[in-house]
């Protein structure tokens, strides 16, 4: 697999951003089944191997679910506060669910709750998201759930660009280029006013 020519891009922002922790979220869009827009913050956790797709984790249970079983496809914004760049990504979404078809992504999802933080975690096994608020502290004391064996309302969520718009918010004029993939797999690039 050929990197995306837009990856060292986004590799030098979170590089350049590292001493700023909100650097790793990111804004996702999707739509929902009333065909109404829905946006939310997701945490980039990192490129599946060997390829251009973004990892981001979700909750089966979650609104986004149904949004993107009507529609996959979605667009991330992601903007860089010491660099001043934006990043727009759209693409397809792929839910990884538990009982997903294609073992090798079973696998990376499996991967992707192994490396999550103990509270992180620990927010798979809460009540329901979305739904009215349990007033019982119980319902969110609880054991922890296993580091190795994802619980099944983890996902893997999958973002596949098809094209990425990127902005550099400083020099006058500042510069944007759209990344295009077509028909072939291939990039195409083009230089667009900002």
């Amino acid at each position: 697999m050929i990197l995306a020519p837009w990856r060292s891009l986004i590799a030098r922002a979170l590089h350049r951003n590292r001493s700023q922790p909100h650097s790793r979220y990111l804004q996702l869009a999707t739509v929902n089944p009333q065909g109404l827009p829905t946006n939310r913050t997701v945490v980039f956790r990192g490129f599946l191997h060997n390829s251009n797709q973004l990892q981001i984790v979700t909750d089966s249970r979650s609104d986004k679910v149904s949004h993107i079983c009507y529609q996959p496809w979605g667009e991330a914004c992601w903007y860089f506060t010491k660099t001043r760049e934006q990043f727009r990504i759209a693409g397809n979404l792929t839910l990884v669910t538990a009982d997903f078809a294609e073992s090798s992504l079973l696998r990376h999802r499996q991967q992707a709750w192994q490396k999550l933080s103990d509270s992180a975690r620990l927010q798979f096994a809460w009540p329901n998201p979305g739904e009215c608020r349990i007033q019982e502290t119980e319902a969110f004391a609880i054991t922890p759930p296993s580091e190795t064996e994802p619980l099944d309302n983890f996902c893997l969520l999958l973002l596949n660009p098809q094209t990425v718009d990127h902005l550099e918010l400083k020099g006058e004029p500042q510069n944007r280029h759209l990344y295009v993939r077509d028909k072939n797999q291939s990039w195409l690039i083009q230089e667009v006013n900002p």
